[in-house]
């Protein structure tokens, strides 16, 4: 047999190279998980599709700590779950790459950055006196969002109708039933929005399985408890949001305003609609608006104290359902709720545009709103690019001489 030669040495050593596996990534660190998820947090604006980009180009594309299957299994799962979609997948791929301590630090660091920044404008738009211009300036963003509203609703609906024409799929004429059920929820009945989505849900599961009712034991009477005390209504408002949305961070915008505007009078018409724009031009997820309402109700304790009740069940449904994602993401009766809520919750976002709307109360602020409208569906401007236009808009024509919303 002849010896081998220089040149087929190189050959083989060129092979084995190629063939043999990459050395899996070292687990990142408590420093590490603390800068990268706080550096996410920090220039997240955009919202759920802001992170779910910067958490794949990190944790897939960069470093490898997750497959590309690994990743997209788990925002499906998270899709499955009640809540702030993104920031549990911020908790899961903590946790996936650096354990339960790692899912804690990891969570914390990407929602504190936008929750100082969002207590911050809370501090100076809801200050007893703020500048003419800061009044201004809210005016005009909160008139935008009604049409934030109808673009995140909208983006949803295509993806959604796909899926009710697949075998699987609720149905095209269920799906349009759950879409104006929600749709109808949020624009008239904001306090029992919650009850409509589960019931979407809960009925799909009942007619794809005949003869097994699904029955939710206590959301009935739960949806309907009364609360006394500012803290102990704050702790109850933020655990519905928490616990309870689906669809994005519109969908908690009727029950919100129920409870900040029209149960307990933390906040006027016109401040709810400064929150709501706040959530949105801020980094972080969009449920950081629950710290504005707790701001409004009880300062800073208040901001800081309903933001942790709201984000808790993200925790908790991560931290404890982590391991059983994939098997979440194959069960069919948790797919069938999906695919009922689901068009539900698209509606819904789409109805709470209707309260926002009726909210506004100088007329500059409709042309505004209509503005709006034109950028984000017209000329396919971003969010956060709109609504600082309209927070713009509205110093101009205040400045002008029109008259500010009271």
């Amino acid at each position: 047999m002849p010896a081998p030669t220089a040149h087929s040495c190189r050959r083989a050593a060129r092979f084995c190279r190629v063939v043999d596996p990459p050395p899996h990534p070292a687990p990142p660190g408590p420093g590490e998980i603390l800068c990268e998820w706080g550096r996410i947090g920090c220039i997240g604006f955009g919202g759920p599709p802001t992170h779910i980009r910067l958490l794949r180009r990190l944790c897939v594309e960069q470093r490898g700590w997750l497959s590309a299957a690994e990743f997209e299994d788990a925002v499906a799962a998270c899709n499955l779950l009640p809540g702030p979609a993104s920031t549990q997948l911020a908790i899961f791929c903590a946790g996936r790459v650096a354990g339960r301590r790692g899912a804690l630090l990891g969570g914390a660091a990407f929602i504190v950055p936008g929750l100082v920044v969002i207590l911050a404008a809370a501090a100076l738009f809801l200050a007893d006196a703020p500048p003419r211009a800061v009044l201004a300036a809210g005016a005009g963003a909160g008139a935008a969002v009604a049409g934030v509203a109808l673009q995140a609703g909208a983006s949803l609906l295509p993806a959604s109708w796909r899926r009710a024409r697949e075998p699987s799929g609720a149905g095209r004429l269920r799906w349009i039933a759950y879409l104006l059920a929600g749709l109808t929820a949020a624009a008239a009945v904001g306090p029992w929005l919650v009850l409509v989505l589960l019931a979407c849900g809960l009925l799909e599961i009942t007619l794809r399985s005949p003869g097994r009712l699904a029955v939710l034991p206590f959301g009935w009477a739960l949806s309907g408890l009364a609360t006394k005390g500012t803290w102990s209504a704050l702790v109850w408002m933020a655990l519905k949001v928490g616990a309870l949305s689906y669809g994005g961070g519109f969908v908690i915008v009727p029950l919100m305003r129920a409870d900040a505007v029209g149960r307990h009078h933390w906040l006027s018409g016109a401040r709810f609609l400064n929150a709501v724009a706040l959530g949105q031009i801020t980094p972080g997820p969009v449920v950081q608006t629950v710290a504005v309402i707790g701001y409004g109700a009880a300062g800073v304790a208040g901001g800081v104290f309903a933001a942790l009740m709201a984000f808790a069940p993200s925790f908790v449904f991560v931290l404890l359902g982590g391991p059983r994602f994939a098997a979440l993401r194959g069960n069919l009766r948790a797919r069938a709720f999906l695919d009922g809520a689901g068009p539900a919750a698209i509606g819904a976002i789409l109805g709470s545009a209707v309260p926002l709307a009726r909210a506004l109360r100088e007329p500059w602020q409709g042309v505004v709103l209509a503005a709006a409208v034109v950028l984000l569906f017209g000329l396919r401007r971003g969010v956060v690019p709109t609504l600082l236009v309209a927070a713009a808009a509205g110093v101009l024509l205040v400045e002008s001489g029109l008259a500010l919303p009271h």
